[in-house]
């Protein structure tokens, strides 16, 4: 039996989670267009076996795979906006950080050469 890859033994519980719920949405996919299991893993191209862990949502099995089951319900669509640069949360928390940190930097060098300025005299 081949040894498990350690990534597979770091994927966090709720990614466990919502790969499970992938698979049964495509078992029902599968089950509401009364294909067969036979059926279904000839149209991916994989064994009978394979489709059952994909449809019981295994981490181990391919993108690839994953994402030609969606194709074939016509939601292959969706992978590209997955990981959209606009839906990625973190990265626009940091830009909002960085922004902020911008400003208060200008705000300071403001701040900083308003004080080394000299009044002109006045005249009375």
């Amino acid at each position: 039996m081949p040894k498990q890859a350690v990534a597979l033994s770091k994927i966090p519980p709720q990614t466990l989670r919502a790969l499970e719920t992938l698979g049964s949405h495509l078992a029902v996919a599968r089950v509401r267009r009364k294909e067969s299991l036979a059926t279904r893993a000839k149209r991916i191209g994989v064994s009978i076996p394979t489709l059952t862990r994909l449809e019981s949502g295994d981490p181990s099995v391919s993108m690839g795979i994953y994402a030609t089951a969606l194709w074939l319900i016509g939601r292959d669509g969706e992978l590209a906006r997955i990981a959209s640069p606009e839906h990625d949360k973190g990265a626009l928390e940091m830009n909002i950080q960085e922004a902020i940190d911008l400003g208060k930097a200008r705000a300071k060098v403001a701040r900083k050469n308003r004080a080394s300025v000299k009044p002109p005299p006045v005249n009375l």
